[in-house]
């Protein structure tokens, strides 16, 4: 694997310590529980990720060519985020907030992932990184989705309603 290669893996292990960390301190400044409880799961979330792209590297980090070290590499974990929608949220400004941060941040992962693909001469390393980018696209898809429906109830908080 080029030196660039391990750059990202280096890179996207950071990106998911940052995940963790902003998602603990959004768990820990909020005193809605329910809320609480799912910014930890994002938080956890994130740890599993971690433990993903460092197994991942591990198994490319010989020949990048090898096809059978890709395909040991099992899917990474499925995102298990919350259906906000059903949660009753008493103050929506802390979860509008982490979610249109999350939302960048996972944007801006998308991008990086996609680069990297473009980067590498490596097939392998390609497709790995272009599932990093299908990944970190589905996390975007529900954050945006979660975001919207949030965005209406802080709204109607800030007496803008009815829109």
């Amino acid at each position: 694997m080029l030196n660039k290669d391990v750059e990202v893996f280096k890179q996207a292990i950071l990106n998911e310590v940052e995940g963790y960390e902003f998602y603990k301190m959004a768990a820990y400044n909020t005193e809605d529980e329910a809320v609480k409880k799912e910014f930890m799961n994002l938080a956890n979330e994130e740890l599993k990720h971690i433990d993903w792209l460092k197994d991942a590297f591990m198994k490319l980090s010989g020949d990048p060519s090898d096809s059978v070290a890709l395909a040991e590499i099992e899917s990474p974990p499925s995102p298990e985020i919350f259906k906000w929608e059903k949660l009753q949220i008493k103050n929506a400004n802390l979860a509008v907030s982490v979610l249109g941060i999350g939302i960048e941040m996972e944007r801006a992962s998308v991008e990086f992932y996609k680069k990297a693909m473009a980067d590498t001469p490596y097939e392998a390393a390609k497709r790995l990184f272009d599932v990093l980018a299908k990944w970190e696209q589905v996390h975007l898809e529900q954050f945006s989705a979660a975001y919207n429906t949030l965005m209406k109830d802080w709204w109607s908080e800030q007496s803008f309603a009815p829109f």
